[in-house]
């Protein structure tokens, strides 16, 4: 393909990431194969320009005053030091620059506004502020970085030594992850994909999991022979590590209303030797009796995912935002009830907002008087280093832990 030819599927990948709910990384994947036509390397310098936009839109519409497709890739070309005209030239490539488009490309700008270096929705921006006081752009800086790829080794069929050595052997740079005992850390780069197709992952000996969904999971204190449910288990990634911590005796209810991502977490636990984990349809059945931990890893925002997927930053409206926190309290209520006394309630999402973290525990607590927080610092395994942002709950940031925006918290009822 000829650079103009890139650049116009660029626009209309971006034309179609505006029309889906589908997450970027996928919707772009289907793209390309049903494009046979499109080389290695032309996906790969298309699917950085779209993501590369998507990081960086606030900035790029602010330089053209349009947040259209098209103006986007223009104003990407400009950050480059290019001139779109070479590009924008017709044929198979995009029409030519209209009038206004010259202008705009001219037209002095003033300073942006904190949204724009921030990158995030301008109605975020009085609850980011609330979160993050005076470090909310260097907060919103670091969550326009490209996300490592974490890994946690499958302590019921590896070592974290034995999967450092095998993917060192497969050329792979890695290194272990600076809190989570059993995590790995791959710096960002275009050779990620090929983990899913390492021998070590085919056979059971790792997950792709955050370090700081790890540093969750260890918060729940799930010990061999308990009884756990995860509410909201979704694909499990958080129930497979549970079934690790607990040597793979005892029992874990993984509940979510979505089959195929249960049907996923099936598939997941078969491989990775996971035999304690029982799927549950919440459409279909309620979990029975009463748990020792009960994990709560809500649907979130996902803010605090935006470096691994920036397209979230654009999607979330306020009416989502009211629907999610709606939807926490309820998975909480819920989850209350399933408590053992003396158990564990462990609240969990990927959202950096107050609203859908502090906010809900604190509405929970008011609600429900039979539960209090637990200090999550004392639930730190000893000796291992502490992550920063531990203390009478969790809460990561790509700034403050080097990992994903993340929240927990620990309630027990009495």
């Amino acid at each position: 393909m000829t650079p103009p030819a890139r650049l116009q599927m660029a626009i209309e990948i971006l034309e179609g990431l505006e029309k889906t709910a589908q997450p970027a990384d996928r919707f772009v994947k289907e793209w390309f194969r049903a494009r046979r036509f499109a080389g290695s390397k032309d996906r790969r310098e298309i699917a950085a320009r779209v993501f590369a936009i998507q990081r960086h839109r606030a900035a790029l519409a602010w330089r053209m005053d349009d947040e259209k497709p098209r103006a986007l890739v223009i104003a990407s070309l400009l950050d480059a030091g290019e001139d779109p005209a070479a590009f924008f030239t017709g044929g198979y490539g995009p029409a030519p620059l209209t009038e206004a488009e010259q202008a705009a490309m001219t037209m002095p700008r003033a300073e942006p506004p904190l949204r724009v270096r921030g990158e995030f929705p301008a109605f975020l921006e009085s609850e980011l502020t609330r979160a993050f006081g005076g470090a909310v752009q260097a907060e919103m800086i670091a969550l326009q970085a490209r996300a490592p790829a974490d890994l946690r080794v499958n302590s019921l069929k590896a070592s974290r030594d034995e999967v450092l050595v095998g993917l060192r052997a497969e050329a792979v740079a890695c290194e272990p992850t600076p809190f989570a005992p059993l995590g790995i850390r791959v710096p960002s780069g275009d050779g990620n994909a090929a983990l899913s197709k390492s021998a070590l992952f085919l056979s059971g000996g790792f997950e792709f999991q955050d370090e700081a969904a790890q540093i969750a999971s260890l918060l729940c204190g799930a010990q061999p022979g308990m009884r756990v449910c995860d509410l909201a288990a979704g694909a499990g990634g958080k129930s497979l590590a549970l079934a690790a911590a607990m040597d793979n005796r005892g029992e874990i209810i993984a509940c979510d209303v979505r089959g195929p991502a249960l049907f996923e977490l099936e598939r997941r636990a078969a491989r990775a030797g996971a035999t304690i984990i029982k799927t549950l349809m919440l459409d279909h059945g309620a979990p029975e009796g009463l748990f020792d931990v009960v994990l709560v890893d809500a649907p979130c925002s996902g803010t605090g995912t935006w470096r691994r997927q920036p397209e979230l930053r654009w999607r979330l409206t306020p009416q989502r935002l009211d629907e999610l926190t709606a939807l926490q309290d309820r998975l909480l209520d819920r989850a209350a009830g399933l408590v053992r006394p003396g158990g564990r309630l462990v609240y969990a999402t990927c959202s950096i907002l107050l609203v859908e973290n502090q906010d809900r525990v604190a509405a929970l607590l008011a609600r429900n008087p039979a539960f209090m927080s637990v200090d999550a610092a004392t639930a730190w395994p000893d000796g291992a280093p502490r992550p920063p942002g531990l203390g009478a709950e969790f809460r990561a940031t790509p700034r403050t832990t080097g990992c994903d925006g993340f929240y927990a918290a620990i309630l027990r009822r009495g």
